[in-house]
């Protein structure tokens, strides 16, 4: 299902179980600002982007820290894969990309190479096949479990130790950590429809207003006022709301 595009950037949800989001940014999906502020993130993604005629393919890790992208006026299309949480590439463990990224060692407007073999480089519409692909060479693959844990399920089966173990294993993070990227995100979404600082706090389960003004600093490098207003040189990646359990 696509979603309607909002601030230079189309989105939309996936069928697969392996897909958080896919999402565009250029032309396509209508003007972009002069810089792109990119908030902590704690998913990993597969990213194609086209800058001055050239084809950039990378693998992006998750992000604890926010971060500002200049976006030049040779800035062409961007394609993005989001992964939801216990999925991961066999051949890059998450530990090691977190706030990093990896890229194709050669890529053209049509292919790139991921672990010594071409693939073809997948476009908006058929990333699904891109991943289903990814998935039958043994490439991609989950951990159900650890989305199951974040989401808020509990489990009997396996030790907390485990669990604790499993997802940093998957994700990178901890499940602490990754709470706290994602509450900090719902918050900004929330603020960002008008509603009072006070409110978001409540709502997304901080103690207080001060404690929310710590977290969107740490997290957006904005303060929940600046988030509010509109920026037209400035855009914030992309924001959604996910299954993750945010409130203590």
């Amino acid at each position: 299902m696509s979603l309607e595009p909002a601030d230079g950037v189309e989105q939309r949800l996936s069928d697969s179980p392996y897909v958080e989001r896919i999402y565009r940014a250029g032309p396509a999906a209508g003007a972009l600002p002069a810089r792109m502020r990119s908030v902590a993130n704690s998913n990993w993604e597969f990213v194609v982007w086209r800058d001055r005629g050239q084809t950039h393919v990378s693998v992006r890790g998750p992000e604890t820290v926010p971060t500002v992208l200049e976006l030049g006026p040779g800035t062409g299309e961007t394609v993005g894969i989001i992964f939801r949480h216990g999925a991961f590439l066999a051949p890059m463990p998450v530990p090691e990309l977190v706030d990093t990224a990896v890229s194709s060692p050669h890529s053209t407007a049509r292919s790139f190479v991921l672990q010594g073999q071409e693939w073809e480089i997948p476009a908006y519409d058929n990333a699904d096949v891109f991943v289903d692909r990814l998935v039958r060479a043994g490439l991609l693959v989950r951990d159900p479990l650890v989305t199951d844990v974040l989401r808020g399920d509990a489990t009997t089966l396996v030790t907390p130790r485990s669990v604790q173990r499993r997802v940093a294993a998957a994700t990178g993070l901890t499940q602490g950590a990754i709470r706290q990227i994602e509450r900090a995100r719902q918050a900004v979404l929330l603020l960002r429809q008008g509603i009072p600082a006070v409110e978001v706090a409540q709502r997304t389960g901080y103690h207080d207003q001060p404690h929310l003004a710590r977290s969107l600093t740490r997290f957006t490098g904005r303060t929940a006022s600046q988030l509010r207003r509109a920026d037209g040189e400035e855009m914030l990646s992309l924001l959604y709301k996910t299954e993750v359990e945010v409130r203590p």
